[in-house]
């Protein structure tokens, strides 16, 4: 009887280390990438501003006006943000001093520039609608909008 209760507990002992450890965190990076007519788009945007910006692997645009100098957010970081949101026609659509998400829960433009500064930068990003709110309407935004948004990283756990 004492055998085969060490072995069951033996047996339980060796079957809960084999099990793949979940870290809780369900986001993983994206590959979504801009359709070129809509990266143009917002190249003309920013060529009749005059705004110099840097294309992004997915095809929104950024420009890094602090990189920061603490900790880069992860998919499944919370992140404390300043920020305020506005269409290519000057009209603000969203604005918070201290907005808190879950950065891999947000659109992909967000997702995918956050991590190119660290607690303490600031970003500006020029989001195609693919990679923003796409078809998607509300009172605020018209459907398949570029997204301009001025980010603040204020935190990041």
């Amino acid at each position: 009887m004492v055998r085969v209760v060490l072995m069951v507990w033996v047996g339980s002992i060796f079957l809960i280390s084999c099990l793949k450890k979940n870290s809780g965190c369900q986001y993983g990076s994206d590959s979504t990438v801009a359709p070129s007519s809509e990266q143009s788009a917002i190249k003309s945007y920013l060529d009749s501003a005059g705004i110099t910006a840097d294309l992004s692997p997915n095809g929104f645009y950024y420009q890094v006006l602090n990189p920061g100098t603490g900790a880069v957010p992860g998919q499944c970081s919370q992140v404390t943000v300043s920020y305020k949101g506005w269409l290519t026609n000057g009209s603000v659509f969203e604005q918070s001093n201290s907005g808190i998400f879950i950065l891999g829960g947000l659109i992909d433009g967000w997702r995918e520039g956050l991590p190119l500064i660290r607690r303490g930068g600031e970003i500006k990003l020029f989001i195609p609608p693919s990679l923003g709110y796409g078809a998607a309407s509300n009172p605020a935004i018209t459907p398949n909008s570029i997204l301009i948004f001025d980010i603040f990283l204020i935190d990041v756990q």
